[in-house]
């Protein structure tokens, strides 16, 4: 549904709004060398947590970023984790405005210009106000121009690279669609149904398993770490009961957003993730791995919903199904349709959910009032693909959307904006255009299962990308406990 973010301009303008002006910015330094008196100036005056490259993040930057996360409130971690965490977290922005620059990314000072004309037009403020209020937060209005343009820079870079990455086959797409038709058939149906012949010892199989994912990110902390496995082994506990692992995946996903279920649908062992396999490759049909599975993206709890025999050149043995099944190959259907158009603020580091609920409460605020046209709001703000088209998702079907966002947007009458609503994906604002009766095609069911597969799989290519680019960079860390104002 929500497509990778396309105009990240647009989040850096949105960043304005609230009690300060990019409180969580990227506070990096550019890859431009330094001339020997700048390195001096900034040895002497802000001290070096780290070498980046042929850039510096200096402990001034770290200070200004603690202090401004501290300031935005929320859970933090002890002040050495979190000084750490941010340290990473610079470097790794550093990284990214060096190699954008060096790719030729730029932001032209009229595209600039017109940004934060559109910045105080939306608050309501003339430039010559605005830059009132930016000295009142920022300090300095050259600074925050210069912070404006290298997060806008670092966000097309980023787009440009991670979408690069994803790629879909035709036979994914199939797979998602043959593999949703058979979740909602096994609904209602027991955990015991028939299994399909297994394959003789050593002979070629497919292995149909099904995931409860935890995410946890691998540059997240110990505390985070451990809160992960913990919530793992807890499912892992359950899922060895006497429970039904469909429903406790679907029960723990209503209950965290940010826990997955995911059916993987038959697959050679060769198609598994390697980690997968190892746990289950002695795991019979309707059993649960024995152990949770620890991935660099979190942690995964493992079951083999069936294995069957794979003949080279015989059909494929078909899984008992029961009589109201829901056909595994896609049919015409009619269905409810809805128009809908939408603000996402996505889930990120630095960006806490009072801050994003506030954010999307005024939006939502500024429409109701007809002060604001939505659509231009979701162009200037949304950190979605459809922000382009003003937030418009087009028309969607019962399931094509993400659970909190389908039951959000089908209480909703025509005309109406929700109040904030919180998904895996993060934070939406919805509006409901139209409703209508219509058959959904299967063309248009590959659409949408395209478009689901590209968001699934954005998530591990962007955290892929970060990692490649942290470990192809230089990066030598010096000093990254002490505050600024701390001698050396």
């Amino acid at each position: 549904m929500m497509r990778s973010p396309s105009f990240k301009q647009a989040l850096a303008t949105s960043l304005f709004i609230g009690a300060s002006l990019y409180s969580h910015i990227a506070f990096s330094q550019g890859s431009v060398k330094p001339s020997v008196v700048v390195e001096t100036k900034i040895r002497n005056i802000d001290g070096v947590a780290a070498v980046v490259n042929t850039g510096f993040v200096t402990r001034k930057e770290i200070d200004d970023r603690v202090a401004a996360l501290q300031k935005q409130g929320g859970k933090l971690p002890d002040p050495a984790t979190l000084r750490k965490t941010v340290l990473e977290r610079l470097i790794i922005e550093k990284i990214q405005m060096q190699n954008a620059q060096q790719d030729g990314v730029t932001v032209s000072n009229s595209e600039l210009d017109k940004i934060i004309n559109d910045i105080a037009a939306k608050n309501k403020l003339t430039l010559a106000e605005l830059k009132v209020k930016i000295a009142a937060t920022e300090g300095s209005y050259q600074r925050y121009r210069d912070l404006l343009r290298e997060d806008i820079i670092i966000s097309r870079y980023r787009e440009r690279e991670v979408e690069g990455k994803i790629k879909i086959s035709d036979a994914e797409v199939d797979n998602f669609i043959t593999d949703r038709n058979r979740e909602a058939a096994s609904v209602g149906t027991s955990a015991s149904a028939a299994r399909s012949t297994p394959a003789a010892k050593g002979a070629p199989e497919e292995i149909d398993v099904a995931q409860i994912f935890i995410p946890v990110e691998a540059s997240a902390g110990p505390g985070a770490q451990a809160e992960g496995k913990k919530k793992a082994d807890a499912l892992l506990r359950e899922a060895k009961g006497d429970v039904d692992f469909l429903q406790l995946g679907a029960m723990a996903a209503k209950e965290n957003p940010k826990i997955k279920f995911q059916a993987l649908g038959y697959r050679t062992p060769d198609r598994l993730p390697q980690l997968f396999y190892e746990a289950i490759r002695n795991t019979g049909s309707g059993q649960v791995a024995n152990v949770v599975v620890k991935s660099p993206a979190g942690y995964h709890v493992l079951k083999v919903l069936d294995r069957r025999a794979l003949l080279a050149g015989a059909p494929e043995p078909q899984q008992a199904a029961p009589q109201n099944a829901v056909p595994s190959t896609p049919q015409n259907i009619m269905v409810t349709q809805t128009l809908s158009r939408h603000i996402l603020l996505r889930s990120r580091a630095g960006l806490i959910d009072q801050d994003a609920e506030r954010r999307l409460a005024g939006y939502r605020d500024q429409v109701r009032a007809k002060t604001a046209d939505f659509a231009e709001l979701a162009k200037k703000h949304s950190e979605d693909g459809s922000a382009a088209n003003g937030g418009n998702l087009g028309w969607m079907g019962p399931g094509d959307l993400v659970p909190e966002f389908d039951q959000a947007m089908n209480r909703l009458q025509i005309g109406d904006v929700s109040d904030p609503v919180k998904s895996e994906f993060g934070w939406h604002l919805i509006q409901v255009l139209e409703r209508r009766e219509a058959q959904l095609t299967v063309e248009k069911q590959r659409q949408f299962a395209r478009a689901a597969i590209r968001e699934r799989k954005f998530e591990q290519a962007y955290q892929d990308w970060l990692r490649e680019l942290r470990d192809t960079a230089t990066v030598k860390i010096i000093n990254a406990d002490d505050p600024a104002s701390s001698p050396r």
